[in-house]
């Protein structure tokens, strides 16, 4: 890039909200130029980059909450071909030192990229890890409604007169919610009125529920299968860690630059906690649970069932290690042997799209 063109590039930092976003633009040389307030619909985002552009060459841009409040305004300025970054909000300590306000945070943003601290590629939400992403919260959400409602039903036969806790009361959930469902009444009072209308009703939202869920894991079923077959094939992944580590890592490929990126984001990586003569790492509470989760999961599986798993636990037990240890170690040794798998599917799905 010549001379020119740096003298002439502006940063452009943004403050993200529901229906108002802060854009901040600064100069090369760290001066800031001004500051705008702009809707978050199409003509506010389209108003906010001519406004930028009037100060200078803009590309580069920070953005908080690209994959929330900002995910428009993302995906507006990439297609400008701007190269948009992730911006984390500021410590908690650094705000009650210097205070907040949205242009100061806008301004922030900018500064981020400037000097080379924000350096996270957002996710292009544009393919099949989006749509993994995307039905997999309805996927959570129906299943801690499900398990809520099973656990309402129990709760009230337990407290039930006993001839009716004996007649309902099972210990498989589709046989209690089957003895439910068809209930007409249970007596002639309120209370057994009330009863029956409460038992029959929750024992339909869970057969209800079940017929959602059994929807969306056939729906994740077949993505899994189309978009992320490598990773399918590999011990232990089913659809539903498949479908949550396909959507951590994103649609883009390149945000994954190492097995230690895709380590980061699923919050397996051991964080550094050494001081003076003590060396020592910490367990890393950052990162997608839900890909943490999933990774537990595979280890869970893998523990029981695969030989080179369990000769693993076996020896690292013997070195005196606790379960939780070795738990972490082999979350963090799955990752590094399922990042080439992941890497391959994302880069076959960005080809075909």
């Amino acid at each position: 890039m010549d001379d020119q063109l740096i003298q002439n590039e502006v940063i452009l930092g943004v403050d993200t909200h529901l229906d108002m976003h802060v854009a901040a633009v600064i100069s090369h040389a760290g001066k800031l130029l001004g500051t705008l307030a702009t809707p978050t619909n199409t003509a506010g985002y389209l108003k906010l980059l001519a406004w930028a552009r009037s100060w200078g060459c803009v590309r580069r841009a920070g953005v908080e909450g690209t994959g929330t409040y900002g995910a428009g305004l993302a995906r507006v300025l990439r297609g400008q071909g701007i190269e948009v970054l992730e911006v984390n909000r500021p410590d908690r300590a650094k705000r009650r030192l210097q205070g907040k306000s949205d242009p100061t945070d806008a301004e922030n943003a900018a500064r981020s990229v400037l000097s080379g601290t924000a350096t996270a590629v957002p996710k292009s939400q544009s393919g099949a890890a989006e749509a993994m992403r995307t039905i997999s919260v309805a996927r959570r959400s129906a299943v801690k409604a499900k398990t809520q409602t099973i656990n309402q039903l129990r709760a009230l036969l337990v407290s039930a007169p006993q001839d009716i806790r004996e007649r309902l009361w099972k210990a498989k959930p589709e046989q209690c919610v089957a003895g439910c469902a068809h209930l007409r009444h249970l007596g002639s009072t309120t209370l057994l009125q009330t009863l029956a209308t409460t038992l029959r009703l929750l024992a339909k939202r869970w057969l209800m529920l079940a017929a959602e869920l059994k929807e969306i894991d056939t729906a994740l079923e077949q993505m899994t299968s189309q978009s992320a077959p490598h990773l399918r094939e590999q011990f232990g992944v089913g659809p539903q860690t498949a479908a949550a580590l396909i959507a951590v890592a994103g649609d883009n490929p390149e945000r994954l630059h190492s097995e230690a990126a895709l380590a980061t984001l699923c919050g397996v990586s051991p964080l550094q906690a050494s001081s003076g003569k003590t060396i020592r790492h910490r367990l890393n509470r950052g990162g997608d649970r839900s890909a943490n989760n999933a990774l537990w999961t595979i280890a869970m599986v893998r523990m029981r069932s695969e030989p080179r798993t369990r000769a693993y636990v076996e020896r690292r037990t013997a070195e005196g290690l606790s379960n939780k240890e070795i738990h972490r170690c082999l979350k963090r040794y799955i990752v590094r042997e399922l990042y080439p798998f992941i890497l391959a599917d994302l880069v076959a799905a960005a080809n075909v799209s």
